[in-house]
């Protein structure tokens, strides 16, 4: 029978019937669910209204959330809280990180707000504390926002399950946004380590192992953990420190278009895209525009944004989206220059993050154990052909005009660590013909450049080189890697007006923290990561 008649086949006609079947079910069970939680509402209401203490708990209705007043009573961080508060009443805002209802007489209820917790009683035996009200709190869903009002004790044994070593005992506690009953995954078990999973598994119990895919899904649920906390304010410290050496050594910090015409790099690893009927791609780097703003005579410069390669990378390291730590600045005699600044930047970044980042690197160490950098206060700096040297007598063959393979590299690493004690250093005078077209040759080698990569934990992060700035040659450079010169004919030209020798060097923000907090993975510290296959949350 023809299924232009407008009639389904009999198996369709099955298949049809079965699925509205199921979406029957499902609207039934959704309609049943309304209905019990609008009943519950209503018997929290009725209970409610027969408690003479109702007014020091419930759910916050939105209209009381619309700006409505301001805050009369100042409220206090939980990670303030301690001894020295003893007796003082005190208003906090935080997550219901868990509830424990103990009988019908007694909650517990663990508020973490930035990555400090407390622990709150509420007891049916306070004077502003209802029957009522503890039942209202056991039935808090975990991860709501809630404010709790109570005075601050000291108890005689120290708290185990929460980082304040101080209790609240409750007097008011109010819902100013519920969580749904039903998280997509449960933050202690987004926390565990695999250690922690490995040993569950070797007693015979099992633990929930929240995969990579799942946690970038719930991305939202996945960064509260503590873990990804310290992570990210790791991330947040690296581009201040970053910013605040720059500044002090006379850097000007700019902000170049991420919109131009042609490749910056070179190759065909671009986003494209129409620019008003002009074909346009998006800034592989800063590179062109932070050289041009040389040649404006801003002498230093620097810039934090986002950089795009639209390469098929699907390895541990590589994304379509990362944050670019870029650096250009005037040579005067020597491309060491650059690597001076290097040196010093990044030694004062390691010793002020092992300084002031204590609790964030602890808490990154307890889901992800990690051994602290090795790095010595003066950088190592090793030619390109020592480097091959160490390798070609630990018995690894590369080509002494090629690159670094990824295998290659960790192996280099490992000498250097083995030799000189360091997972930090520095590889200069690589071959020309593996670096971009605007990188200048070596004088007394034209087979070699002035170039240099940075290692951590035997992992490439940082590529620099002095630029060439004579404005023939770099047509020249251009056109022999393949380069549409037409389309970057105005960065040409602004070498044509006089151009100071100058160099500089990128950085990858998300690789930095990955290789210091020796994570294996780069969307461990991405916060909404875009690779090959990702475009979302």
């Amino acid at each position: 029978m023809s299924s232009e008649s407008g009639e389904v086949p009999p198996s369709g006609q099955a298949a049809s019937k079965k699925a509205a079947k199921k979406e029957a079910a499902k609207q039934e069970k959704l309609r049943r669910r309304m209905e019990e939680a609008s009943n519950s509402s209503a018997s929290q209401a009725a209970e409610q209204e027969d408690d003479p203490l109702s007014a020091n708990y419930g759910d916050v209705p939105l209209s009381e959330l619309q700006s409505k007043s301001e805050v009369d009573f100042p409220y206090t961080e939980v990670g303030s809280l301690a001894d020295h508060l003893k007796d003082q009443v005190v208003l906090i805002r935080g997550r219901a990180q868990t509830i424990r209802a103990v009988g019908k007489k007694m909650a517990f209820i663990v508020v973490r707000e930035r990555g400090f917790t407390v622990q709150a009683v509420a007891s049916e035996l306070a004077d502003m504390v209802s029957h009522q009200m503890v039942k209202y709190v056991a039935t808090l869903n975990r991860e709501s926002i809630i404010d709790v009002e109570g005075i601050v004790s000291v108890p005689a044994e120290p708290i185990k399950g929460a980082s304040q070593k101080v209790e609240i005992q409750v007097r008011k506690l109010y819902c100013i946004s519920r969580a749904a009953p039903a998280l997509p995954i449960n933050l202690e078990d987004a926390a565990r380590s695999e250690s922690e999973i490995e040993k569950a598994l070797e007693a015979g119990e099992q633990m929930v192992r929240v995969n990579q895919d799942t946690r970038l899904n719930n991305r939202v649920l996945d960064i509260r953990t503590p873990a990804n906390q310290g992570i990210f304010r790791i991330q947040s410290q690296v581009g201040k420190i970053f910013r605040q050496f720059l500044l002090s050594e006379d850097f000007v910090e700019i902000h170049t278009p991420k919109l131009i015409g042609g490749s910056s790099e070179g190759g065909s690893a671009v986003f494209k895209l129409d620019y008003k009927g002009q074909p346009a791609c998006l800034a592989q780097s800063p590179q062109l525009h932070k050289q041009m703003s040389i040649c404006g005579d801003f002498g230093r410069v620097f810039e934090i944004g986002p950089v795009f390669r639209a390469e098929d990378s699907f390895t541990h390291r590589h994304l379509c989206e990362f944050t670019g730590l870029d650096v250009e600045m005037e040579i005067k005699k020597h491309y060491s220059e650059v690597m001076d600044i290097v040196d010093r930047l990044f030694v004062a970044m390691f010793d002020s993050l092992n300084e002031n980042c204590k609790k964030e690197l602890e808490a990154i160490g307890r889901q992800y154990p990690f051994e602290p950098l090795k790095y010595l206060r003066k950088t190592l700096r090793l030619t390109f052909e020592e480097g091959i040297q160490m390798l070609k007598e630990a018995g690894v063959e590369i080509d002494p005009l090629g690159d670094l393979n990824t295998e290659s590299e960790r192996k280099l690493g490992q000498l250097v660590l083995d030799k000189y004690g360091t997972e930090f250093y520095i590889l200069h005078r690589y071959p020309l013909a593996v670096r971009p077209f605007y990188t200048m040759p070596c004088y007394d080698n034209p087979a070699y450049s002035n170039s240099f990569d940075v290692f951590i934990r035997g992992e490439e992060i940082i590529s620099g080189a002095q630029r060439v700035h004579v404005p023939d040659f770099l047509t020249e450079r251009a056109q022999a890697c393949g380069i549409d010169v037409k389309t970057i004919s105005t960065y040409i030209d602004s070498f044509r007006y006089g151009a100071p020798p100058h160099g500089g060097f990128g950085v990858g923000l998300e690789r930095v923290v990955m290789l210091f907090c020796g994570l294996n993975n780069i969307r461990k510290t991405s916060l909404y990561p875009r690779d090959p296959l990702r475009l979302a949350p």
